[in-house]
């Protein structure tokens, strides 16, 4: 009884609602006509991609539907019969009858996990109306013969951005949490969003910049990025920290850690029970982490050779410095990865020796099938983002966000969409999304060359495809072993064109699989719920390698552990940032990453 009484709606008065809905008019409008006042136009693409060139993709799949009629009056017919049919058992429902869904909900889908879309009759086919539309369209979109790939994957992308934009949990007569609220709050609720999204709107300079997170629950340094350690190198692309010993005794080769430009390093420190960094040092490991610059103009020339240069290259003598050591064991994530294979090339061309293994986490060499990220890359949308990039000499990090939250639009745009902006709630605090709020900016000519010469033209996997430091780059002539990561669910690195690195890489590669995606996969302490596949092999293909694969029901890091610790070399006594040739700057995790690119 108290249950149902808790979800009973407070009745109000009419006379009471309507004035309550006048006065929340007028205080809409106020704040609108402020908003609009201090604002000036925004100009640009959405993320990384410019809509205006994605016409011609749709045109194309139009002109190809429509030379087919009776494929396209199939795909009809079926959905009118849909259509009767939900309306049939709608019709039963009403009368009192019991009957069983037209269409599922997705398994996995949190739009319609409020019970209301499932126990009112009208809510029940509103649902189900969207899910059959849904359905409809982007079958059709995919059934169209004739298109290249490209292009079918452009068209099936912005498809199903659209499809996401106009289900009915994000409006609020088609909600029924929203109603809810909104007939219990007298519209306060309303009036909450809009503030939110008028505030959300002036913290992104009159474009939406959606907050995902309390953002002043958290701050670098006190409570995420806490790992002791200290700076000690630095340059006008990196800041190097040299984190502090807790162990009697060392592994003698540091190890160092490559992350992403594309975001910040403290993905590998968030919290102390989730922290790879701190992890790496209990196991006895002298870590090194590279901290990136967030370009601003002045590094717009910024090239990738200046990355690799400034980056790996810079680390490894500071290390050496810093230890007395030559050798080390390196870790690349990600971007940071596909640095570290074109870094290993060329040191094996210059006959350096001193990186004695490679791990590398959900990173892509081979981008012939590089996933929904291809949709942004042709030549139109290249040329559009180069000349938008023209104007202030880099990427906006907000740009480079939306890009990546586009490829799971329903979770990091459309959810927050209806919590911020229809509820009137204010998101709750989670250090993952704090850290994925905080964007990095691009330099132009790094970005540039990125995108075209890696994910566009595939250049990287040809032998002297591309050239840094004055070496041309063959990734075949590398024998450092390699420990790959892949996830299982990444969006933005798939799992199986990362495979395609084991039959490049010439010498002995270890391939691991672990569970979800691109960030939960990684960062999956011992104890966390996510296990992995392991295969001594590398077969062709990697359905050949998951066919006779192993399952692991716990976190693959005490299995990478007991793979690098072969190269590790013995042990030493512990290294304390400072006492070698390097004096400290400043404190871990450094200035560098306190910059904001937003």
């Amino acid at each position: 009884m108290t249950e149902a009484k808790n979800n009973e709606v407070k009745h109000l008065d009419p006379l009471e609602l309507s004035r309550s809905m006048a006065q929340i008019a007028e205080r809409s409008q106020r704040l609108v006509s402020e908003f609009l006042q201090r604002q000036t136009p925004q100009e640009g693409g959405i993320g990384m991609g410019d809509p205006l060139n994605i016409g011609a993709a749709f045109f194309e799949m139009t002109s190809r539907m429509m030379a087919d009629p009776t494929r396209l009056m199939q795909a009809q017919l079926s959905l009118w019969n849909d259509y009767m049919t939900l309306w049939q058992r709608t019709a039963q429902r009403f009368l009192g009858g019991e009957t069983e869904p037209v269409v599922d909900t997705p398994a996995g889908d949190r739009r319609f996990r409020d019970a209301a879309w499932s126990e009112s009759t009208l809510f029940d086919f509103i649902k189900q109306s969207y899910l059959l539309t849904a359905r409809y369209m982007q079958s059709s979109v995919k059934e169209v013969e004739g298109l290249d790939d490209k292009t079918a994957r452009k068209v099936d992308f912005y498809t199903r951005q659209f499809v996401d934009a106009i289900a009915p949990s994000n409006f609020v007569l088609t909600n029924p949490e929203v109603l809810k609220a909104t007939l219990e709050s007298g519209g306060e609720n309303l009036v909450k969003g809009l503030e939110n999204l008028l505030d959300d709107l002036e913290r992104g300079h009159g474009r939406l910049a959606i907050r995902m997170t309390d953002e002043a629950a958290f701050k670098i340094g006190e409570n995420i990025a806490v790992t002791p350690g200290k700076v000690v190198f630095q340059n006008d692309l990196m800041q190097l920290i040299q984190y502090a010993p807790t162990t009697d005794k060392v592994k003698r080769r540091p190890l160092l850690i490559i992350p992403p430009w594309i975001n910040k390093f403290y993905i590998l420190d968030l919290r102390p029970s989730n922290s790879f960094i701190r992890w790496a040092v209990e196991q006895g490991h002298t870590v090194f982490v590279v901290s990136w610059a967030n370009p601003d103009e002045k590094l717009a020339a910024k090239t990738f050779e200046d990355y690799m240069l400034e980056g790996p290259l810079a680390a490894l003598d500071a290390m050496e410095s810093a230890t007395g050591e030559h050798e080390a064991n390196v870790i690349g994530y990600c971007l940071g990865g596909t640095l570290l294979a074109c870094t290993l090339a060329y040191l094996k061309a210059k006959g350096d020796e001193r990186v004695v293994s490679a791990t590398y986490l959900v990173t892509m060499v081979d981008f012939a099938e590089a996933g929904e990220l291809s949709v942004f890359i042709d030549e139109e949308q290249l040329a559009a983002l180069e000349e938008r990039m023209k104007t202030t000499g880099y990427l906006e990090g907000r740009d480079m966000a939306t890009t990546f939250n586009m490829l799971r639009a329903n979770d990091l745009i459309w959810s927050f969409v209806v919590n911020n902006y229809l509820l009137g709630k204010d998101p709750f605090p989670f250090d993952l999304l704090y850290w994925n709020a905080d964007s990095t900016r691009m330099p132009a000519a790094m970005h540039s060359f990125y995108l075209r010469n890696m994910y566009q033209e595939n250049k990287l996997i040809q032998p002297g495809g591309i050239t840094l430091g004055g070496v041309p780059i063959d990734l075949t002539r590398v024998k450092v072993p390699a420990y790959l990561l892949s996830t299982r669910e990444d969006h933005i690195a798939p799992w199986r064109s990362t495979y395609a690195a084991t039959q490049i890489y010439g010498g002995p590669v270890r391939f691991t699989l672990a569970a979800s995606g691109h960030i939960a996969g990684v960062i999956n302490p011992p104890g966390s719920k996510y296990g992995h596949w392991t295969n001594a092999k590398t077969p062709a293909t990697p359905e050949k390698w998951l066919e006779t694969a192993t399952q692991v029901n716990e976190s693959w890091w005490p299995a990478w552990e007991k793979w690098v610790a072969k190269y590790a070399g013995g042990t030493v006594k512990p290294r304390i940032p400072g006492e070698g040739k390097l004096k400290p700057i400043e404190d871990a995790p450094g200035s560098y990453v306190r910059v904001r690119g937003d």
